[in-house]
């Protein structure tokens, strides 16, 4: 049963990644605010679904578990458990020092509120894209905003690199379309880049479309560089890869499957895909030159500073590994970094440091070694269960599953050098791919009694064959076309 309510949180799963991204990437009081009513609203809309339906929807996908582990650390950190600290990191509200395993309790319950929202988001995502048309409907919106996204973004940098709509200048940092941080808006490219080129690598794509999706994965690499984000175009590169390696191992599997696969094959297979990846490459590389001029490339070159090419990296990564052996169990709390990193920091102070640069080492230095553990056990399903998805014999599901791990692989690596899924637009779209890379059979296309029967009267013509009405019936027993259309649900979440 499909209720009106369960369409309306479709709806606003599609809104959310649209709003979030463009209020600045949902990194003000305001809009975070308003992303966390987006959440309540989900929720009102889901306890609807569920007294009008009479069952409650709620997948068993174990992604989830990791985001619930999550708000139990945080929790736990809230708790007066600590010795007590200086007055400097004293809880405002209450002006007495603080006792509790976090160093910084207020922005702890702040991180927590954050955790909560994006938990409903990808819950719900998890629970309601349960068919083939609203897999379809939220992979076309994002790809859609994706490119629309990237068109303003390069009018914007064109026309008016200072300003964010032509109205706000971004001060503290080099912004890029709506995001304040040039880095969060590349990191954004890569996520959504994989769904087009996934869908055209595993034919998901009618012939009549294919040179729009691919002009729009052209025009977001070209977005991408021209931010001139070395973790992007690093990350743009390992994703490109990362595709053609999962298209070489897929004809891999099917050659061998049908005994075609010999010695010289193998190597033919191997070196044409290495050189559409390079191809690919160096396409993006010289219609960026072709647009940004010289400058758009030299810019990117000119960044590295040849006495510290990680521009203080490493440093604070040092620093961060400091905090890290000081507090191994349980961190310094959810969204403590700031207040942590300048009692380990050996040059005084002379850093004012929000993130570590690195989401990997933050996320131990803030959960401790629980939160790592949280964390790679969320990366090994992810990978685990969407490499299994993209075996689907549904190519438009295939597409999807190998295109949204491609995109999340892309930003993971980008998340050794900065902090891009700490902007709630990027972490709200890397949950929904990572939804849409892992969600069950029921969003599988399963075709009707009437394609296979075209199917395999096109099979007998070409042997010379004549199908007979015998062999192929039209349809069972009390049939309707709406039960030969209807998905089956193969495989648990």
């Amino acid at each position: 049963m499909r209720t009106l309510a369960s369409r309306f949180i479709i709806l606003t799963l599609c809104l959310a990644v649209v709003l979030s991204t463009v209020a600045f990437g949902t990194v003000h009081g305001w809009s975070l605010g308003l992303f966390q009513a987006g959440a309540g609203l989900v929720v009102f809309f889901w306890y609807v679904d569920a007294w009008r339906s009479r069952r409650l929807r709620f997948s068993r996908n174990v992604l989830q578990l990791p985001l619930l582990g999550l708000l139990l650390i945080g929790a736990v950190q809230l708790l007066p458990l600590g010795a007590a600290v200086s007055q400097a990191v004293a809880d405002v509200s209450a002006g007495e020092p603080v006792r509790s395993l976090s160093l910084d309790p207020y922005t702890t319950r702040i991180v927590l509120i954050q955790i909560a929202a994006l938990f409903v988001y990808f819950a719900s995502s998890l629970a309601f894209i349960d068919t083939p048309r609203r897999l379809r409907l939220v992979a076309r919106t994002i790809i859609i905003f994706g490119f629309a996204l990237a068109l303003f973004s390069l009018m914007q940098f064109f026309v008016s690199p200072d300003k964010i709509f032509g109205l706000r200048e971004s001060t503290q940092s080099l912004g890029f379309g709506p995001f304040i941080n040039r880095h969060h808006f590349a990191g954004y490219m890569e996520l959504i880049l994989g769904l087009p080129l996934g869908l055209l690598l595993a034919g998901g794509v009618h012939r009549d479309w294919r040179l729009l999706y691919g002009f729009s994965s052209l025009v977001m690499s070209i977005a991408l560089i021209m931010t001139n984000s070395r973790g992007g175009i690093i990350s743009l590169i390992a994703e490109i890869f990362f595709l053609f390696a999962v298209f070489v191992a897929a004809r891999w599997r099917r050659a061998e499957r049908e005994g075609k696969l010999d010695r010289e094959g193998r190597v033919r297979l191997a070196a044409v895909s290495a050189g559409l990846g390079a191809a690919v490459l160096v396409g993006i590389l010289f219609t960026a030159l072709f647009f940004g001029g010289e400058e758009s490339l030299s810019r990117f070159v000119g960044t590295v500073n040849a006495d510290d090419p990680t521009t203080g990296r490493v440093h604070f990564w040092q620093t961060t590994l400091d905090i890290i052996r000081h507090h191994p169990l349980t961190g310094t709390g959810l969204g403590a970094f700031s207040v942590a990193y300048p009692r380990y920091d050996t040059r005084g102070g002379l850093y004012r440091l929000e993130q570590a640069h690195n989401d990997y080492l933050q996320v131990v230095s803030d959960a401790g070694i629980l939160g790592a553990v949280l964390g790679l056990f969320f990366l090994v399903m992810l990978f685990r269960m969407g490499f299994a998805r993209a075996r689907s014999k549904d190519k438009f599901r295939r597409g999807v599953a190998t295109g949204a791990l491609a995109g999340c692989f892309a930003v993971l690596v980008h998340s050794f050098f900065d902090f891009t899924l700490h902007t709630t637009s990027n972490a709200l779209l890397f949950l929904l791919l990572a939804a849409l890379a892992t969600i069950n059979g029921r969003v599988e296309q399963q075709p009707t009694i009437e394609k296979r029967r075209r199917r395999r009267r096109r099979r007998g013509e070409g042997r010379g064959e004549v199908s007979s009405g015998a062999n192929h019936p039209a349809s069972l027993p009390g049939e309707t076309p709406a039960a030969a259309t209807a998905t089956v649900d193969t495989t648990h979440n």
